[in-house]
Order: C-alpha cells, then sequence, then structure tokens
C-alpha cells in the first residue's frame, strides 16, 4: 500500500474500505469511478497468491481504453509483466489482472475468480454475471463490485435497489453525484447544466435512475413568439446535421412516411404514419418553429410540398432522411427542379445509430427546458402538441417531433455549393435559384 501511494477522495475511500462482498455503486461523471476499479483491482489481486481477477466492461475495446493505462500508471510498482494483445497484466506476487468485454462472454467462462470489477453494468446483458460471472467466485468465494452510471430502471437498478434495500448483508449500494468528486469544479458541472436536458443532466452527472421518457417534455416549457428579425431558410427532409450558420439560418425538416412498405411489427399503425415538414428558423437565440407541415401525401404530392415549401421559405439547403423513402421522392423532385428552372441540393440526413428516443431528447428536450424554443401560432400546434407530450409512448405518432428533432441536425452544419445551371438563371448563389 505504501509503496504503490494509494491516493483515494473521500468516497472512493468510504466503498474500498468496506468489507461487503458485492458492491454496487451508482456514480456521476467524471466522480472518479475508473481510478477507484484499478485500485481496488490492483490492491485485490495482490492479496490472491496466484490468482486471476477481471475487469470486465460492456465491450474489450472500452476496457482496453478504459483501464489499461490507469492500471499500467498505478500498478508499475507491482507489476512484473503485461501484454497488451491479450490485455492481461502479472503482478509480482504471480496473480494476474485481466481486461474483459460483456460482448465476448466465451472468454470468460470456465475461471475461478477472487474478485471482478463490472464498469457500465447497465450497458451489459445481466446473463453475464448470472450465469458466467457469478459461478466464476463460487469456489473461491470471490467478491465483485459493480460500477457505473445509470441508464434508466434497467437491470442496474434492479441492482442497485436489491443492494440499497440491505435485506441481503452481502450486497450494499452507494449513489453518488459529479458533486462528490472534490477534484472536479462545481462550476464546470453547473456550466454543464445550462446546456443539457433535465433528463441528461440528471442521468449523466447525478447518477439517477429516472426512467427515461418519464415526463419528458412539460406543457409549461411550450412558448409562443414573433419570429425573429435576423435568420435565413433552411429544408431538411427528416433532418440531418450541418455547420452553424452566422447569426441565423431558415431550415426545414421533412419526416417522410413509408410509401410501400409497412413495418409489421411495430405496434402503432404505421399505414397511419404522416410525413412532416418542419421549418425552422435558427437564430442565436434560438429556434423558431415557423410551420410543421404534414399529411399523409403520394410520391408526387410529397415532393410538390417539399418544392413549395423551398419556393416559399428559400432555404439555404434542403435535408432528407436517409432510405428507401427518400430514393422514391427524389425522382418526383428532381422533375418539379427541371420543370420550374429552380434547383436545390438535398442533403442525405441519418439518425448517426441513435434510437429516436434518445436522439429527440437530446435534440429537443434541453432546448424546450432552457427556453430556447418559441413556437409559432397555426392549426398544426394541436397535432405537434399531442405527439410532444406523449413522445415516447409507443403507440402515438411522433411524425412531427420527429421532424423537428431533426433539425438539430441541419442547424450545425451550413453548407455553400456553386451550381452550374445552363437551363436557368441563378438568382441566389447559395439556395440555387
Amino acid at each position: 500500500m505504501t509503496d504503490l501511494n494509494v491516493q483515494l477522495l473521500p468516497w472512493q475511500q468510504d466503498v474500498y474500505s468496506d468489507s461487503t462482498r458485492f458492491k454496487v455503486v451508482a456514480a456521476g461523471r467524471r466522480t472518479g469511478k475508473s481510478r477507484l476499479a484499478a485500485w481496488m483491482l490492483i490492491i485485490n489481486a495482490l492479496q490472491t497468491d496466484k490468482g486471476q481477477v477481471f475487469y470486465v466492461a460492456p465491450t474489450q475495446g472500452q476496457a482496453r481504453d478504459i483501464m489499461w493505462q490507469t492500471l499500467m500508471e498505478l500498478g508499475n510498482p507491482v507489476i512484473s509483466g503485461s501484454h497488451i494483445n491479450n490485455l492481461q497484466i502479472k503482478l509480482v506476487n504471480g496473480a494476474t489482472i485481466s481486461l474483459k468485454g460483456a460482448d465476448r462472454p466465451e472468454t470468460m467462462r470456465g475461471v475461478s475468480l477472487k474478485f471482478l470489477v463490472m464498469d457500465e453494468y447497465a450497458d451489459m446483458k445481466p446473463d453475464v454475471w448470472e450465469q458466467i460471472l457469478r459461478p466464476a467466485l463460487a469456489d473461491q468465494k470471490g467478491s465483485a463490485m459493480f460500477i457505473g452510471t445509470p441508464m434508466g430502471r434497467n437491470h442496474f437498478y434492479e441492482l442497485y435497489k436489491y443492494a440499497e434495500l440491505g435485506d441481503d448483508p452481502t450486497y450494499k449500494g452507494w449513489h453518488f453525484t459529479s458533486y462528490d468528486n472534490p477534484i472536479l469544479d462545481p462550476d464546470e458541472i453547473d456550466t454543464a447544466k445550462k446546456s443539457m436536458s433535465s433528463y441528461a443532466f440528471r442521468q449523466e452527472f447525478m447518477a439517477s435512475f429516472e426512467a427515461r421518457g418519464s415526463e419528458m417534455f412539460k406543457e409549461d416549457w411550450v412558448h409562443f413568439g414573433e419570429e425573429p428579425e435576423v435568420g435565413d431558410y433552411y429544408i431538411a427532409v427528416d433532418l440531418a446535421g450541418f455547420e452553424e450558420p452566422e447569426d441565423a439560418q431558415y431550415y426545414i425538416a421533412i419526416d417522410l412516411a413509408g410509401f410501400e412498405e409497412v413495418n409489421k411489427k411495430r405496434t402503432k399503425n404505421t399505414k397511419l404514419d404522416e410525413t412532416a415538414i418542419a421549418v425552422v428558423k435558427v437564430s442565436p437565440d434560438g429556434w423558431y418553429v415557423d410551420n410543421i407541415i404534414y399529411g399523409r401525401w403520394s410520391l408526387d404530392e410529397t415532393a410538390a410540398k417539399i418544392f413549395q415549401a423551398v419556393r416559399d421559405y428559400r432555404p439555404i439547403s434542403v435535408g432528407i432522411e436517409r432510405g428507401i423513402a427518400k430514393q422514391a421522392v427524389m425522382s418526383p423532385l428532381t422533375d418539379l427542379m427541371k420543370r420550374h428552372g429552380t434547383f436545390f441540393r438535398v442533403e442525405e440526413l441519418t439518425h448517426g445509430n441513435k434510437k429516436k428516443t434518445d436522439r429527440v431528447m437530446w435534440a429537443l428536450q434541453g432546448r424546450f427546458e432552457n427556453g430556447y424554443i418559441d413556437l409559432s401560432k397555426g392549426e398544426w400546434n394541436s397535432r405537434f402538441l399531442d405527439q410532444l407530450f406523449q413522445f415516447p409512448d409507443p403507440l402515438t405518432h411522433d411524425d412531427l417531433v420527429d421532424a423537428l428533432a431533426y433539425i438539430d441536425q441541419l442547424a450545425k452544419v451550413a453548407y455553400s455549393y456553386d451550381y452550374e445551371i445552363d437551363d436557368h438563371e441563378i438568382l441566389d448563389v447559395v439556395a440555387g435559384y
């Protein structure tokens, strides 16, 4: 211990010195979770004569990125060898620390463990613990620490509540927020809070197990306002991201409904999905939602709606969600451009491998809560607000909300293009018409 110069924060010391066999720690970002895990791995390995201890992350890559360098630095005085290819560290007493990924459970079968850390347990399948790692502790009566930031009320929440109840003396739970790290400047946390949604802040910094989607949007967050004087237009069709423009920009986001294919696995009637075209003016003061045009239209009608929105708002760019629907609508939309001599570039927008609930939450919740979205008054209000307040109910359509969320992508990146078109005179070099 002396040679290692073990230094722990007060909350880390509390967990470290406790003798409970199974420790469950829910902690916010930057609290020092990984450092505590590293010290506990090293100390437990030194107390295990030629035994094994495991550090398990959701993936093997995460295990390497999060823990390898920290272990090498903190354990340097007692490390006799290391093999980064197999992510294994050998200590002077013959014990080994192995870094594993829960995504490769086959690599953890058939071992006997004295101690293990399961980091970001909320991101793992519970079967890894129940079927593989818990039995691995049996013959040595080994111990374990579960640690991570909550992700709603999943198996990590259930394990934490079980430990917190105290009915089982072999389990104990702790809860720490990012404010519990005295090294982390609280002003920095407060600054982060201003730009984050309340849900995200409570989860990431306050380690809240709040269920995702509970009161995601509140009625008192909704404000109506007047169109700002400064601003430009953009058009997005279920919307992708572009650079922040100077001063203000206008965006139109279009959430395309499927035209032919219907996903039978969905619980709601997808035949009632609507195309939604969100028109948003982005200024330094936030978003002004001028209009959300929606309906169940044919391909030609959809193309006409998009084209008309371009002519009405003269956006800087147009974005349409990637997929079969985009491919289908581009043909009639291109025909309209040629027929009228009005050309504009259509950007392909993606969901960024995010689930819709996550994408909507990160794009809209913080903006609504902090007063960075104003709505114009129009007939679309009722439909939009109904969808907003019920989101993410799987039985409720969310096309208008989804379209607005895609504005987050468009509002980040602005494009400027040079067009070479012989058939018509370009009046606006940015919009292309």
